[in-house]
């Protein structure tokens, strides 16, 4: 009887981390979401990844020729807490919104069809850890 008492305070004890991570996850995905509206429309994706210091997340998106993008970036619960770059399959940087004052959010135009990689990385002068969000859209 006290193994299984443990065992559910164990179990309650990670449900209610996990309840927690994913509410701010939430929430952070609620505050990207405000740079998608009308024109622009979601890809339907979520990209999302837990940083801790100088870790670096890497996500893959194939954008289209002709195309105009939305990316929105959000970490915390204040702008600018989250550095974007994108790359080419090269690793030529095409852009990071760093040389903006970490915008949340940067429009693009491609002309071309190219996959892509987007780096993202919490900014060395604000939080220490935290949820990395992408939001992509594309214009109507």
């Amino acid at each position: 009887m006290k193994k299984l008492l443990t065992f559910s305070l164990f179990l309650a004890f990670f449900a209610g981390i996990e309840f927690s991570a994913k509410s701010q996850a939430d929430s952070i995905v609620n505050l990207c979401a405000k740079y998608l509206k009308a024109p622009y429309i979601s890809d339907g994706q979520e990209y999302k990844a837990l940083l801790n210091g100088d870790e670096v997340a890497e996500f893959k998106a194939t954008f289209y020729g002709g195309t105009i993008y939305r990316i929105s970036a959000c970490s915390g619960t204040t702008e600018g807490n989250l550095v974007f770059s994108i790359y080419d399959q090269n690793r030529t940087l095409l852009f990071t919104n760093k040389d903006y004052k970490n915008s949340p959010y940067w429009d693009f135009k491609f002309t071309a069809t190219m996959d892509c990689i987007i780096e993202a990385q919490l900014d060395v002068n604000g939080p220490t850890s935290g949820f990395a969000i992408l939001l992509i859209g594309f214009k109507e």
